[in-house]
């Protein structure tokens, strides 16, 4: 069987590092190439830990010229970045899974609210699937571009769609308390991320104010049938990856009880082999380094909560787009990630 073959743009972060490790492990995939905005040098010299693994250098390729050497493109580019190139890779017939934000929201007014810029793309936004398999592998198996989801919305949407959707909590006033490792933060130098602002400390960060705000809003949405409102705050916490999300929702149904909540999840993941209902609290540890989400809930007063861990890196960017590859692509679903 012939391999499926993968550019990778934007190659010199830790996301991309994370879906070259990924795809090293998947026996149908071949990286054919790595770009970076960085001078043309091996990718082991920006990458260390793949030295003697990866023979290949960075470069700097038109749309065309990665076309023409590529099935399919994982696009870890900041945002604005891919959009302007995705069109040109769509039309000659490469599949795209864009791990940046650009294609994620439903409508150009809202990306330029959030991301204080005009779309690149605006006429594709809200035609494009958002790669969350556990909600929209339908829509996946036949896409051509694939909106990859933050990793905050990951660690929130999947607690939450099964509640919203099962009708058992108000969509509204949802309030989200997220804490990610530094990794979130990305590879470029940034003052609050040096060990030493960091290190021994928890800060909260863009409160009111975090652009995965209208991502999680818009998909809870989708899952309640209702417009959703969230309060969403992140916090940096000072170890290198995962995320632990917790929500807080109020019940629709009298007397719901922990178990009803569980029994909820359980039945909707039941299938979903990334996905772990668990009765305990979980931690960060439990899930470092996979592409599995433990879950569990409780309730408290007149509040249910969810606690939820995935690893910001993997669950929360590079496995998830494996993921998506292995759906669009019809290989096993598992494949590389297990």
């Amino acid at each position: 069987m012939s391999k499926t073959r993968i550019t990778i743009l934007g190659a010199a972060g830790y996301t991309a590092l994370e879906l070259i490790k990924i795809l090293f492990r998947h026996p149908n995939a071949e990286i054919v190439a790595v770009t970076s905005r960085e001078d043309k040098r091996p990718i082991s010299q920006v990458h260390p830990s793949l030295s003697g693994l990866l023979d290949l250098s960075l470069e700097h390729l038109s749309p065309k010229e990665i076309a023409a050497r590529s099935n399919c493109v994982f696009s870890c580019l900041p945002h604005t970045a891919s959009a302007k190139i995705v069109p040109e890779l769509l039309a000659c017939g490469t599949k795209v899974i864009d791990l940046s934000a650009d294609y994620r929201l439903d409508s150009p007014e809202k990306f330029q609210l959030w991301y204080s810029e005009p779309h690149p793309d605006p006429d594709r936004l809200g035609n494009v699937v958002y790669g969350l398999p556990e909600l929209f592998r339908q829509q996946i198996v036949d896409a051509n571009l694939v909106a990859n989801p933050g990793c905050y919305p990951t660690s929130a949407i999947l607690p939450l769609s099964p509640l919203v959707k099962s009708n058992i909590i108000e969509p509204d006033n949802i309030i989200i308390d997220s804490k990610s490792g530094v990794s979130g933060r990305g590879r470029a130098a940034k003052l609050d991320s040096l060990y030493c602002e960091c290190n021994e400390s928890i800060s909260a960060y863009s409160v009111g104010t975090h652009r995965h705000s209208p991502e999680i809003e818009q998909i809870i949405s989708i899952s309640s049938g209702k417009q959703t409102t969230v309060i969403f705050t992140p916090h940096l916490t000072p170890m290198n990856r995962g995320i632990l999300t917790t929500t807080y929702s109020i019940p629709k149904i009298n007397n719901l009880t922990k178990s009803n909540v569980i029994d909820v999840l359980k039945i909707f993941y039941c299938k979903e082999p990334f996905i772990k209902i668990v009765d305990h609290l979980p931690a960060t540890k439990d899930v470092a380094g996979t592409n599995y989400v433990h879950i569990t809930a409780e309730v408290v007063g007149n509040r249910v909560i969810t606690i939820s861990v995935i690893d910001n890196l993997i669950k929360g960017a590079s496995g998830a787009a494996v993921q998506n590859f292995n759906v669009i692509f019809d290989y096993p679903e598992k494949t590389a990630l297990v």
